[in-house]
């Protein structure tokens, strides 16, 4: 006999030995003997120790259990690009500081970040000056001192040449020039620094920082850093083929982690079309909010999403299952005249702290719920 098997039998002596204890006073008669078989056959007193149900067939909703990762949740989190092309001058946010859309996050000394500030003063002074010359031609030209062509050629050029200002304002907003900046360079005063600046485009937490100071930047191509809003974050979990026909888009979710212990709420927004081969996995996507900030990126989650989909079957109290040296489950069906029998069963699913029994119990029978251990003692004698 193994260890495990000794440990078990001790384990079904002390069980046994209390519940003898409160069945019968000191000098009352020994229990009675196992009739043999898979049944055996109690006393009245130890018979009313035992806790009996009826099995009932009736609706549950299935809970599945599986690993997750968290990741970001993609539409609250961006790579910030490069606006301008120049090597990185300096880090203003350290990694992991929170961040307002539009602050600075690097400066960088950039040719294109200057050419387009020289671009818009030279266009709003293009534009002051041929607006200028079209008013002007207006007022000749109500005097019969121009011609009508010359009237038109005069407001063309004013319409081009604003249109210009127009197009240079919106280069300098596309670079992450602040309005400071702009109306200073529109009104012809200096600018102390022409330095490039990157910004957050949104609110959020630095999570990644991919520059340093010297590196070369490419305008729009090179990545700079990520942000990402950690209020809210997705959870990835991978569900098995043979349960995600129980899962809906909208089935709430709870998420464990290691580092709390309640349990976050999230819901299933999303189940992919295609499985892993690897794994015969299907990943699920579950949205959890974050406001603590528990959930971080890669983190090892278990998850159990509770399925709204309604079933029916006959369920039992998980006490109420047993394991015999095989580890095979089994359980005690009640007989007549105190006998109980022992018969393996199917196990489905589990249900909160009952398990789904698919073969082997029918609608009506009784079975031991509570004492299931002290009956195993006795027919094991």
């Amino acid at each position: 006999m193994n260890r495990d098997n000794c440990f078990s039998r001790a384990l079904l002596v002390v069980a046994a030995a209390g519940l003898l204890a409160g069945c019968a006073p000191p000098d009352g008669p020994p229990p009675a003997p196992p009739t043999g078989g898979n049944q055996v056959t109690l006393t009245a007193a130890q018979r009313a120790r035992l806790q009996v149900q009826t099995v009932a067939a009736g609706p549950f909703r299935r809970t599945i259990e599986a690993t997750a990762t968290v990741g970001f949740d993609n539409n609250r989190a961006t790579t910030v690009l490069a606006p301008v092309s120049g090597p990185v001058a300096r880090l203003l946010v350290p990694l992991g500081a929170a961040v307002k859309a539009g602050d600075p996050l690097a400066t960088l000394a950039s040719a294109d970040f200057a050419a387009a500030i020289t671009g818009y003063r030279k266009a709003v002074a293009t534009a002051l000056n041929v607006r200028r010359n079209a008013d002007r031609a207006q007022q000749l030209f109500a005097h019969g001192a121009i011609a009508q062509r010359d009237l038109e050629q005069a407001q063309t050029d004013a319409l081009s040449a604003e249109a210009d200002r127009e197009a240079a304002l919106e280069q300098l907003h596309s670079l992450g020039v602040d309005d400071q900046t702009i109306q200073d360079t529109g009104e012809n005063r200096p600018i102390p620094h022409l330095t490039g600046i990157i910004r957050s485009p949104i609110a959020g937490t630095l999570v990644e920082k991919l520059i340093s100071p010297g590196t070369l930047l490419q305008a729009g191509t090179t990545p700079c850093f990520t942000v990402a809003d950690l209020s809210q974050v997705w959870v990835m979990a991978n569900v098995f083929e043979t349960d995600i026909e129980a899962i809906q888009l909208g089935d709430a979710a709870e998420i464990e982690t290691s580092v709390g212990a309640q349990a976050l709420p999230g819901t299933v927004d999303n189940i992919a079309a295609i499985l892993d081969p690897n794994t015969r996995a299907i990943g699920v996507r579950i949205v959890a909010a974050n406001p603590q900030g528990v959930l971080r990126k890669q983190m090892y989650v278990r998850v159990r999403i509770h399925s709204r989909r309604e079933y029916r079957g006959s369920l039992i109290p998980v006490s109420a299952m047993l394991r015999d040296d095989e580890n095979l489950p089994f359980v005690y069906v009640a007989l007549a005249d105190n006998r109980f029998a022992r018969r393996r069963v199917t196990v489905g699913y589990r249900v909160a702290d009952r398990y789904e029994v698919t073969a082997g119990l029918s609608p009506g029978e009784a079975i031991v719920v509570e004492g299931g251990l002290f009956v195993q003692f006795l027919q094991a004698q």
